[in-house]
């Protein structure tokens, strides 16, 4: 059984999830990647879209966080896994792209990412995620462009 509930509800982040799994594969413990993380887990969005939480703290804010992110986006792959763990400090830097598209119009959206996480007792403890937030801008159609 998973840490969190009603995993279907996040089918649209399956891809996001798969990759994580696979970067961390043996690095920490856990089936699913909310398994992956610690109880008390903090988030940090370094780059991030208005209207979107800077920091987020604990395992189900983080899953109540993304559980409506089907509504807005749903990713059909993510790709290009690069991994970097330094086996001193216990942080591991993942770089990925995704792709998938827009719920409500179909948009194609795309966008590339650094995670920064910090392990301790085979669990990710800390994440900081940079992302290409014009991408998500361009794909959502923000600001709107005046006809």
């Amino acid at each position: 059984m998973t840490a969190v509930s009603q995993l279907d509800d996040f089918q649209a982040l399956d891809p996001f999830f798969r990759i994580i799994e696979g970067g961390l594969a043996g690095l920490v413990d856990g089936e699913h990647f909310f398994d992956l993380l610690a109880e008390d887990v903090v988030f940090e969005y370094v780059i991030t879209i208005p209207g979107y939480p800077r920091r987020v703290e604990g395992r189900q804010a983080v899953a109540e966080l993304y559980r409506p992110y089907g509504n807005t986006f749903f990713l059909d792959r993510c790709y290009d896994l690069a991994v970097h763990y330094d086996h001193n400090t216990g942080v591991v830097v993942l770089e990925y792209a995704s792709q998938g598209r827009v719920v409500p119009t179909g948009a194609a959206y795309g966008n590339r990412y650094v995670s920064v996480l910090s392990i301790v007792d085979r669990k990710v403890t800390h994440w900081r995620d940079y992302l290409d937030r014009l991408a998500v801008f361009d794909a959502i159609g923000w600001p709107s462009r005046g006809k």
